[in-house]
C-alpha cells in the first residue's frame, strides 16, 4: 500500500495575506493534496478564541477525516495551543508527550513550551507509527526536542514530521539523523518551505525509519498559511 503523508504549520489557519481565520480555504488545500495522514502544527484546542472546539475538528468535520490535538501550551488570551493530526484512516492510538521546557532558559528569545503527538493509523491492514511536533526558537528548545524525539520514536514504521525551525544542516538533527532516513533529496531544486509568499529557507520535514521507502515528495506551491505544505508518497519497504 502506498500512504501519502503531508506536514503542514498552518498558523492556527491564519490566512496570510487576508490576516483571517479561514476554516474553508485550508479544508480546500488538505483535500486537494490528496494526503492520507496530515501532520497540523500551530493549531489551538478546544475552547480558545477561535472555535469553541479544536481546530483541528473543525477541519476534520469538513473533510470527513479523524483527527486528535496534543496540547502544548497555554497562551494567554487564546487558549490551549499545540499540534494536531488529521487521519483518512482509523487513529488507534494517540498522546501528547511533553517536551522539557529549558531550565534555566540559555537565551534571551521568546520561549514556548512544546510537544510530541504520536499516534498509530491503521489502513489496509498495515500500521504506521506517526511522530508530529514543532520545535522552539532557541538552541536550548531545539536539543530538548531531539532528546526528547530520540527518547519516545519506535524504531520501526515511523514518520516523523514537522516544523524543526532549523535549517537542514543544523548539527542539533543530527541523533535524529542517525535514526531516520530525510526525504528531502527527493524534493530537487524546489525544497523551500518558508515564508509561502516568497520561500528562502527550508524549515519543515518529513523523516522515515529506515522500513518505509520515500515514492516520491515535494513542497506545494501553496500561499495558504505562512509555510507550504510538504507532502510525501511513501510505502513500507
Amino acid at each position: 500500500m502506498e500512504w501519502t503523508v503531508m506536514s503542514y504549520n498552518v498558523q492556527h489557519f491564519n490566512e496570510y495575506r487576508q490576516e483571517r481565520i479561514n476554516y474553508p480555504l485550508f479544508a480546500r488545500v488538505i483535500r486537494e493534496s490528496g494526503a492520507d495522514v496530515i501532520g497540523i502544527n500551530e493549531c489551538y484546542g478546544p475552547g480558545s478564541s477561535f472555535a469553541a472546539q479544536a481546530q483541528v475538528a473543525e477541519i476534520a468535520q469538513a473533510l470527513g477525516y479523524h483527527w486528535y490535538f496534543a496540547p502544548a501550551a497555554m497562551i494567554e488570551e487564546e487558549g490551549i495551543f499545540g499540534n494536531g493530526i488529521l487521519s483518512r484512516f482509523p487513529i488507534l492510538e494517540a498522546r501528547s508527550v511533553p517536551i522539557p521546557d529549558p531550565s534555566p532558559r540559555g537565551y534571551d528569545g521568546y520561549y514556548e513550551t512544546r510537544c510530541v503527538l504520536r499516534c498509530a493509523v491503521e489502513a489496509a491492514g498495515e500500521r504506521l507509527e506517526f511522530a508530529v511536533t514543532h520545535f522552539g526558537l532557541n538552541p536550548d528548545e531545539q536539543e530538548n526536542a531531539v532528546r526528547t524525539l530520540t527518547g519516545c520514536l519506535p524504531q520501526t514504521r515511523c514518520v516523523l514530521m514537522g516544523d524543526f525551525n532549523v535549517l537542514p544542516d543544523a548539527p542539533v538533527l543530527v541523533p535524529i539523523r542517525s535514526r531516520l532516513v530525510d526525504t528531502a533529496p527527493l524534493l530537487g531544486e524546489d525544497c523551500l518551505t518558508f515564508p509561502s509568499d516568497r520561500p528562502d529557507r527550508k524549515i519543515d520535514y518529513i523523516l522515515l525509519s529506515a522500513d518505509l521507502e520515500a515514492l516520491s515528495a515535494e513542497i506545494l506551491p501553496v500561499t495558504a498559511a505562512d509555510h507550504r505544505p510538504y507532502r510525501a508518497r511513501i510505502r513500507i519497504r
